[in-house]
């Protein structure tokens, strides 16, 4: 998937302060994460750091995973289950769902969808990325013809669900 990442430094004293505020915040999951990355930087065994914001309308059940509803989505293992069962898809298929339901409820067009998950030039025809969602559709959705997880917006593009 298509990414843009930044670079900061990170000095010694904003690091150790850093890691005197996370010790003092809720204790999470991700702030744990973040403070001993933050400890690693400093004692030398990392030389870098790699930070994602992630969403909170998909609910992150364990690290890298998205649970909408029945549908588990974990980036790690880039495995998809919907009620438990495992779904298999393609590469792209997996771009494409993972992209919609990090971003759960944006509105994107056939465009932005195919900027935000090709890396390399690809033929942009509208019809390629309806395929992709038609083919995402019957492996994902209960019933194809009447969605709840990948929604089209008439005119416009597509969206994940933010009411599930």
């Amino acid at each position: 998937m298509k990414k843009h990442i930044g670079f900061i430094s990170l000095d010694f004293s904003l690091a150790s302060r850093l890691s005197d505020v996370l010790r003092t915040a809720p204790h999470t999951h991700a702030a744990q994460e973040l403070l001993e990355g933050l400890e690693e930087l400093m004692n030398g065994s990392a030389e870098s750091l790699l930070l994602e914001l992630g969403t909170q309308d998909c609910a992150p059940t364990a690290e890298n995973t998205l649970c909408c509803g029945g549908l588990s989505i974990d980036l790690r293992l880039r495995r998809v289950s919907r009620d438990g069962a495992e779904i298999s898809l393609t590469p792209k298929e997996f771009d494409i769902l993972y992209f919609l339901a990090r971003n759960r409820g944006e509105v994107f067009t056939k465009e932005q969808i195919y900027q935000a998950v090709w890396e390399s030039d690809y033929l942009l025809d509208d019809s390629n990325i309806m395929a992709f969602i038609r083919k995402l559709r019957k492996k994902i959705e209960p019933n194809p013809d009447s969605p709840q997880y990948i929604l089209t917006i008439w005119g416009i593009g597509y969206k994940f669900n933010d009411k599930l």
